[in-house]
């Protein structure tokens, strides 16, 4: 599984880096996924994030 940030639609507004710290991080007010495969064990809330993402920028693959 991966996660993918639209970078361009990214608003900076922490959800995804609150809900899931161990995939998402806020780098100069904009969401960085910091591995290139989502970790098992994050999958689920990986997923809550990209549900959650109000401007709909993140994407798992």
């Amino acid at each position: 599984m991966k996660a993918v940030v639209n970078e361009d639609e990214c608003t900076g507004c922490t959800l995804c880096a609150e809900t899931c710290p161990e995939v998402f991080e806020m780098v100069d007010d904009i969401a960085k996924v910091k591995g290139d495969v989502v970790p098992a064990d994050a999958e689920e809330n990986a997923e809550q994030a990209a549900e959650d993402c109000p401007s709909e920028a993140i994407v798992i693959e």
